[in-house]
């Protein structure tokens, strides 16, 4: 790793001098480099040819201090904006304000320049978005930032808090295609497989880098404050402490798992263990960032779903640009089947792509007020008490993001599905069973899978990808009861508990033969 970042990047090259518009702020700088030839929408653009060779960069200059003296302006920007408003209207807010409601109380929505952007076509993003994976170069390295320009343009490098993540496995799920749904294209994004072990790093890495420029620019801004399920604590807390950021968390007292409560802890959060639900957690965190000087970090805050729509975009990425038919994302505070779906829109507007492909929302039916919106055509959304999940991390009952699912899915064709307990962990057992080790959301989603192949509404040739959204050793006692039969009411149809057997040869190779003669029947 220290050879590695002992290189100085060619990617680094100085992009187009595009100009700030006369409003800018002129400490608003980035870092956009071209290393790639641009096509004829992009004449100013920096092509091959132009690139200097690699140099090492001084010894005592580390990659952050290196990408601030190479860094160049552009004029790409973007602010708050209330959610799904008319575009004439008039409301906005600088992305440097603390706000997180519009006047109306309603939700709002990062709203890129996009003009700005339609300046280089959709090969010249390509190309761009390409030439910085798997690179070392600061802050590119990161599957979120290496997209800054359409996440946080005015972002200064120097502010951003990253741990290089994204840039997560798009596994080919064939053994489990093949031999439970008969698909031939079947995907799992493992977003899970990630700094804190879920999909919510893509989020934080944005949200408190922007906290770490609002601190520098003397905001009133002492600690950010999350409510939590477990994995939006344990990646604000690692993110707020890589920064040297106070982190506050308000978790529901003994209903998340002990491996996200260690997390949070672990990195040095203030942790509160409140006795209550995820939605009371939620509401009393919103009521004590309206008094103290604490930032929200809840997906309320919209500038958490600039890094989560990353992940549709690294998707299309990893496909080679190709878009699939299907994207089945688990839900349940609803922030991320909204996420993908800007992620996915974004690549059409801007002509990456021709089309965006058809959304999924699974959640669990204990805590399911989206699918039960859906099944009622839209009509009378009411929130409802969420039960106890083992998919803990999406048992929340009054969704902050409905408004924004609702537009996502009636805008891509999208469909809702549910999960029970028992069908969501059988998922996850058959998944486990053709190595995966997956979480329980992801039994979620992939039970809403089999449900829309079973009806024909996925069809077997369809390009499919599951979005796993958190890593499975976050939630071993759920398997440890699974395997072990000890969950009440639940036949745990594909437990594969261990076999006791006495301590001497003979027993050994009875139980052996049996086995294998088992395995070999089935073949």
């Amino acid at each position: 790793m220290v050879a590695s970042c002992m290189l100085r990047s060619s990617f680094l090259c100085p992009c187009p001098q595009l100009h700030h518009p006369s409003n800018s702020k002129s400490n608003n700088s980035s870092h956009f480099c071209t290393p790639i030839k641009a096509t004829a929408s992009t004449n100013n653009a920096i092509t091959p040819s132009a690139q200097t060779q690699k140099h090492r960069r001084p010894a005592d200059e580390n990659i952050r201090e290196e990408a601030h003296r190479l860094s160049s302006s552009h004029n790409f920007s973007a602010k708050y904006v209330p959610f799904n408003a008319d575009p004439n209207y008039d409301e906005w807010y600088s992305l440097d304000e603390i706000v997180y409601r519009s006047r109306s109380g309603g939700l709002l929505d990062v709203h890129h320049d996009m003009n700005a952007l339609k300046k280089f076509d959709g090969q010249y993003w390509r190309n761009l978005f390409d030439s910085r994976v798997g690179k070392t170069t600061w802050p590119y390295g990161s599957g979120v930032w290496s997209k800054k320009e359409w996440v946080l343009p005015e972002i200064d490098s120097d502010d951003i808090v990253s741990a290089f993540e994204g840039n997560s496995n798009l596994f080919w799920a064939e053994r489990f295609g093949k031999q439970f749904l008969g698909m031939t294209d079947l995907w799992v994004k493992h977003c899970g497989i990630s700094h804190t072990g879920s999909f919510k790093d893509l989020g934080m890495t944005v949200l408190v880098s922007q906290v770490n420029r609002l601190r520098k620019m003397h905001k009133p801004v002492v600690g950010v404050g999350c409510a939590s399920t477990g994995d939006t604590s344990a990646a604000l807390s690692a993110y707020c402490a890589s920064a040297g950021i106070p982190s506050i968390v308000f978790l529901p007292a003994n209903k998340i798992s002990m491996a996200q409560l260690v997390q949070p802890i672990a990195n040095g959060a203030f942790v509160l263990s409140i006795d209550t639900d995820f939605d009371g957690c939620m509401q009393l965190i919103r009521e004590v960032t309206a008094e103290l000087p604490i930032y929200l970090a809840n997906s309320l805050n919209s500038l958490r779903l600039e890094g989560q729509k990353t992940a549709a975009i690294e998707i299309l990425q990893q496909f080679d640009w190709e878009v699939p038919e299907w994207v089945i994302v688990p839900g349940g505070n609803l922030g991320n089947i909204y996420a993908f779906y800007k992620g996915f829109q974004m690549c059409k507007e801007l002509g990456l792509v021709d089309r965006i492909p058809r959304l999924v929302c699974a959640q669990a039916a204990n805590a399911n007020p989206l699918y039960l919106h859906y099944k009622s055509s839209w009509t009378d959304f009411k929130p409802v008490k969420a039960n106890t999940t083992f998919a803990s991390a999406i048992q929340i009952g009054d969704p902050v993001s409905i408004d924004r699912a609702v537009f996502a899915l009636q805008n891509c064709n999208g469909i809702v599905e549910e999960a029970t307990e028992e069908e969501l962990m059988d998922a996850m057992a058959q998944a486990d069973s053709t190595g995966m080790f997956i979480c329980p959301h992801t039994g979620v989603a992939l039970t809403a899978l089999f449900k829309l192949r079973n009806s024909g509404v996925i069809k077997p040739t369809d390009r499919t990808v599951v979005v796993s959204t958190a890593h499975g050793l976050k939630f071993t006692q759920s398997k440890i009861d699974y395997h072990s039969k000890e969950i009440k009411d639940m036949e745990c149809r594909f437990a594969n508990p261990p076999v006791e057997v006495k301590a001497d040869f003979g027993s050994v190779m009875d139980v052996l033969k049996s086995y294998l003669l088992s395995k070999n029947s089935k073949q």
